[in-house]
C-alpha cells in the first residue's frame, strides 16, 4: 500500500484523533489545568508508541514532562530530531467564540472553502504537531521510513520553555541527531507554500505601578494623589514616539540592518495589503515609520502590550482612584538583540520614567533569542524540494514575525540547526479566539513530512 493509499483510507481517524486530543484543555499557563496538560502528554505518549515508536516515554521536569519517542531503522542513515509541543494558550476571551475552544468543529470558511478545524490548539501547535505522529504511522505502515526519527514534544512552550534547556543539556547524548524538524510556524497561502528562515527573539515582561496604599475616593483624593492607571497609561505611551520608533535608551543599538537589496528580496513575497485590511476589519495599517508591513512583522523589533488592567472593571460603577496598576508587555527582537539585555534596558528606562508620587515594580517572565537559519544547507533544501512535490511550486524563503526560542536552544545545546516547516497561515487565528486549521493543510503535513524524509535521507 502506498503512503497515499494508507492516508486516504485512514482519513477519517486521523481527524478523530485529532479532535480526541483537542478536546483537552492544555493550557500550560493555568495551575487549574495542571490535570489535563499531563493527561494531553500521556495521550501523546500513547500514539506515538502505536504508531511504532521506541523508547517512548514521558520524562518529567520541574514542570510538564517532555514527550520522548524514537525509531532507530540503521546508524548509517540520518537522523531527524521533531520537536513540538502540546500546550496551548488560554481560550480567553470565551465568549467571541463561535464554537467552544475545546469542542473542535469543522466549519468553511472564505480562506478554507473546504473546511477548517476550530479548536484552541488547532494549529499551534497541536494540529501541526501531530502531523508528525500521523506521518510517522503512515511511513512505519507502508515500511518507507527513510530515516531515523527522534520526537520530543514538550508542553511548556506556550509559557517560555523553562525546563526545556535544562532537558537538552542533560540527554545530549540521547538526543543526538542530524537536524531539527519543527512545524509550528505558517505558510504564506495554500498556493504560495513558503519556509521560515527566521524568527524574532521575545522579552515578556510584567509591570507593576503602586500609588496609594489603598484604594481611594476619587472625589476627595482625584487630583490632589497620583493615578496608577493614568501614570501607567502615560509610561506605556511614552515608548514610542510619533514615528513608532521605540524610545528606550540603546533598544537599536545592536539592531541588524538589513541592505536595500535584502529588504526587496523581502517584500518580492506575495502580499496583498488591502485583503489583508479587509481580513483584520481595520481601516489602516499601523507600524514604525520607512517600513512595509512584511518589514514591520518580519525584520523590525516593537514593543506591545498585551494585557492592562487595575481599578474597578465591574459591572456599575465605583469612583476609585486604584491603589495599583498592572501591564503584559512583550517586546520581539531582531538579529543581534539579546533578550536579557533589552529587558535590563527596558527595566532601566521603565524605573527612571516613573514620577515621583508612584512605585514601579518589573517582573520579567521570559524570553527568547532571534534566529535565521541558511537557505543553501541540507536540510533547508530537503524541506523546500520536498515542498514543491507537494505544492507543484517553490517555496519562499521568509522571516517569521513570531518566536520559538527553542531553535537557539537547539543551535546553543545541541549543535542542530532546524527547519521551520509549517502548514498553518498567519489567517489561522493563533493565540485567539476562533483558532482554526485548515483539514487540507493538515493532510498536506502529512503528506509532505514523508517526502522531507525521503529527500533528507538522499
Amino acid at each position: 500500500m502506498s503512503q497515499a493509499e494508507y492516508i486516504e483510507k485512514n482519513k477519517q481517524r486521523f481527524l478523530d484523533e485529532l479532535f480526541d486530543l483537542l478536546r483537552i484543555p492544555s493550557i500550560s499557563a493555568d495551575s487549574a489545568f495542571k490535570s489535563d496538560v499531563r493527561k494531553t502528554a500521556e495521550f501523546v505518549a500513547e500514539k506515538l508508541k502505536s504508531a511504532g515508536a521506541d523508547k517512548v516515554e514521558l520524562c518529567e521536569t520541574a514542570g510538564y514532562p517532555i514527550v520522548y519517542g524514537e525509531k532507530m531503522i540503521n546508524p548509517a542513515l540520518p537522523t531527524v530530531l521533531v520537536y513540538g509541543h502540546y500546550d496551548v494558550q488560554p481560550s480567553a476571551p470565551d465568549h467571541l467564540w463561535l464554537s467552544p475552544a475545546f469542542e473542535p468543529e469543522i466549519r468553511k470558511t472564505e480562506i478554507h472553502p473546504e473546511g477548517a478545524i476550530f479548536a484552541r490548539g488547532a494549529c499551534d501547535d497541536k494540529g501541526q504537531m501531530y502531523m508528525h505522529v500521523k506521518a510517522f504511522e503512515t511511513m512505519m505502515a507502508t515500511n518507507t521510513l527513510a530515516c531515523n526519527v527522534k520526537f520530543m514534544i514538550e508542553g511548556e512552550e506556550e509559557v517560555g520553555s523553562g525546563n526545556l534547556g535544562p532537558f537538552c543539556i542533560a540527554n545530549k547524548e540521547r538526543l543526538k541527531a542530524d537536524m531539527v524538524l519543527i512545524s509550528d510556524t505558517s505558510m504564506i497561502a495554500n498556493d504560495c507554500p513558503s519556509i521560515d528562515v527566521g524568527l524574532r527573539g521575545l522579552s515578556y515582561i510584567e509591570v507593576e505601578v503602586t500609588g496609594p496604599k489603598i484604594d481611594l475616593h476619587s472625589g476627595v483624593y482625584g487630583g490632589a494623589v497620583a493615578n496608577p492607571i493614568n501614570i501607567l497609561a502615560k509610561m506605556i505611551a511614552s515608548m514610542h514616539d510619533e514615528n513608532n520608533h521605540i524610545t528606550i535608551p540603546g533598544f537599536y543599538d545592536k539592531v541588524v540592518e538589513l541592505s536595500a537589496a535584502e529588504r526587496a528580496e523581502l517584500n518580492k513575497a506575495p502580499f496583498d495589503l488591502e485583503a489583508f485590511k479587509k481580513d483584520l476589519d481595520i481601516a489602516d495599517v499601523w507600524g514604525e515609520k520607512g517600513y512595509t508591513t512584511l518589514e514591520r512583522t518580519g525584520i523590525r523589533p516593537t514593543l506591545d502590550v498585551n494585557g492592562i488592567w487595575g481599578g474597578y472593571t465591574g459591572e456599575g460603577s465605583k469612583t476609585v482612584l486604584p491603589s495599583k496598576a498592572f501591564a503584559k508587555i512583550s517586546m520581539r527582537l531582531v538579529p543581534n538583540q539579546g533578550s536579557d539585555e533589552i529587558t535590563a534596558l527596558f527595566q532601566k528606562h521603565f524605573e527612571n520614567i516613573a514620577p515621583a508620587g508612584v512605585k514601579v515594580l518589573v517582573k520579567p517572565h521570559h524570553g527568547g533569542e532571534p534566529v535565521v537559519t541558511p537557505t543553501d544547507s541540507k536540510e533547508y533544501l530537503a524541506g523546500a524540494r520536498a515542498m514543491e512535490r507537494t505544492f507543484g511550486k517553490k517555496p519562499i524563503p521568509t522571516r517569521g514575525g513570531g518566536s520559538i526560542p527553542i531553535v537557539a536552544l537547539f543551535k546553543k545545546e545541541l549543535g542542530l540547526s532546524s527547519v521551520l516547516f509549517g502548514f498553518g497561515l498567519d489567517s489561522d487565528a493563533l493565540h485567539s479566539p476562533n483558532e482554526n486549521f485548515g483539514v487540507v493543510n493538515y493532510f498536506n503535513g502529512i503528506k509532505t513530512i514523508p517526502v522531507f524524509f525521503e529527500e533528507y535521507g538522499k
